[in-house]
């Protein structure tokens, strides 16, 4: 299934946040995000002045969670396709068929756009680096695709108890973090057979971290913790 990003005429306030969000993408991606000021930022995307930065996003803080979370739109619009997609083929899902449906949006997107490339190469690391809320902040807005393959994951994973299974998809989301940035850095990433293998390896990758069984040293800790955080009185 191909993936297509419709360039649309927009009016000319978000076409300045546009701008700004790619000039970031762009400098992050070559300079690394600790490594770029605003006014790079801002003289990159044409304008005269940090206001515009500030009027749009208040802060770099700001522009940073706004790009993530306008890339998170594009995957989430793609990953409903492949979501509906699967479920017109099967009742009865595998965890490869899962997924897939979580990884492979993303990337056919950044083999169709070079702009999403970009995009990985300047974030991916980040999220991946992130606390817990930082990835929530981002998936705001995603809850109805995340929900759905939530529930398909639940009915492959039956071993693992609720904080086992958040534990497991939050590890599972940052190895793909990491996994894509570490490619997207390759010759002719995202495309090509080298790039299929690559993504082959991911999905045997991450089917095998999401069916493991806990271990019980792990599910005496988890209990252990959760006495500790006032979560449980056993």
């Amino acid at each position: 299934m191909a993936v297509k990003l419709v360039e649309q005429r927009v009016p000319r306030g978000d076409a300045t946040r546009q701008a700004l969000m790619k000039a970031a993408e762009q400098l992050f991606a070559e300079k690394g995000p600790s490594n770029v000021t605003i006014r790079e930022i801002v003289e990159k995307a044409g304008q005269k002045n940090e206001s515009a930065l500030q009027y749009h996003f208040k802060n770099m803080e700001g522009l940073i969670l706004a790009t993530h979370r306008f890339r998170d739109q594009q995957i989430v619009d793609a990953r409903m396709a492949f979501l509906e997609g699967l479920e017109r083929k099967t009742d009865d899902p595998s965890l490869r068929d899962v997924v897939e449906v979580m990884v492979r949006p993303t990337f056919m997107l950044c083999r169709e756009s070079s702009e999403f490339r970009r995009y990985i190469r300047a974030f991916s690391l980040m999220l991946a680096s992130g606390n817990t809320s930082t990835l929530a902040s981002v998936r705001r807005g995603s809850g109805e695709s995340d929900d759905r393959i939530a529930v398909l994951l639940r009915q492959v994973l039956p071993q693992l108890d609720s904080e086992g299974f958040e534990r497991r998809l939050n590890s599972a989301i940052r190895f793909i973090s990491v996994s894509m940035y570490s490619h997207s850095h390759q010759t002719n990433a995202f495309q090509g057979k080298v790039s299929d293998l690559f993504f082959s390896h991911l999905m045997d990758t991450l089917v095998g971290l999401l069916s493991a069984d806990e271990s019980k040293e792990t599910l005496k800790l988890s209990r252990e913790v959760a006495v500790f955080e006032g979560r449980s009185s056993e």
